[in-house]
């Protein structure tokens, strides 16, 4: 990375190319051995980002709302991830709101929890609203380092959710409180793995190697686990659901 558009780049510790790859290649390889499909996108030269498709975009019922960049750096990458939506036979819906995808809106059953305070515009939650005719819940991000969603907050199945509260304002806390009094709270030294930046299939989840507390208490929960370690992905600010954008028919 030659830019910094998060607290955990630093251009001056670049990261190890070959040991990202296989970091990466491991992740892949976990799904597969999971019997989760998995569709790829070409990488396109100068846009080293496109590694964590989450922010790609969001697809909920066959509809693909397409992701609007923050920053310049990323921008061109909405237009190939929405090419690849058409190529695939999604219906696409192009945002008129700045919004960086499934790094800020997570469903949980019916309900899309979508973030706002440093990627995505508050306004996007509207046209969530009207793309799919869901309830959509609004949280406020504060910490800088937990600046999407899915770095703060994990989805387990269709009621349980993990996420570290100091991540939201006051208000948020709340919310999430009354929403999901079983929620497992984050200690703060597994969600400085990222180890709330999962994969859960309902059943199965695929996190970060280190976080082995937080590993432990979802394991405790009936969940099994699988660890990855993606130390190197991390030095980007992202990690296993950065890197995965779940298609939803």
């Amino acid at each position: 990375m030659s830019y910094r558009i998060n607290p955990w780049m630093h251009p001056e510790n670049p990261t190890d190319t070959p040991k990202a790859l296989a970091q990466w290649t491991t992740l892949l390889e976990t799904y597969q051995q999971l019997g989760i499909t998995v569709h790829l996108i070409d990488p396109v030269e100068g846009l080293p980002d496109m590694v964590y498709a989450a922010n790609g975009g969001f697809v909920v019922d066959g509809i693909a709302y397409s992701a609007k960049f923050r920053h310049s750096e990323r921008g061109p990458e909405a237009d190939h991830y929405a090419n690849w939506f058409a190529d695939y036979g999604f219906a696409s819906v192009d945002a008129t709101e700045v919004n960086e995808g499934e790094g800020d809106f997570l469903p949980v059953g019916e309900i899309i929890l979508a973030a706002h305070g440093f990627r995505s515009d508050q306004g996007s939650h509207k046209e969530l609203e009207t793309v799919f005719g869901k309830e959509v819940v609004s949280l406020k991000l504060v910490r800088p380092d937990f600046y999407h969603l899915d770095t703060a907050l994990a989805v387990l199945d269709d009621e349980t959710i993990s996420y570290l509260p100091s991540a939201f304002d006051q208000q948020s806390q709340k919310v999430l409180a009354d929403l999901y009094p079983d929620a497992i709270i984050a200690e703060e030294k597994d969600a400085a793995w990222l180890g709330l930046n999962l994969f859960s299939n309902g059943a199965q989840v695929v996190m970060a190697t280190q976080a082995t507390g937080l590993a432990n208490s979802i394991r405790a929960r009936g969940f099994e686990v699988f660890r990855v370690d993606m130390s190197e992905l991390l030095l980007g600010g992202g990690g296993v659901k950065c890197c995965t954008l779940e298609l939803r028919p």
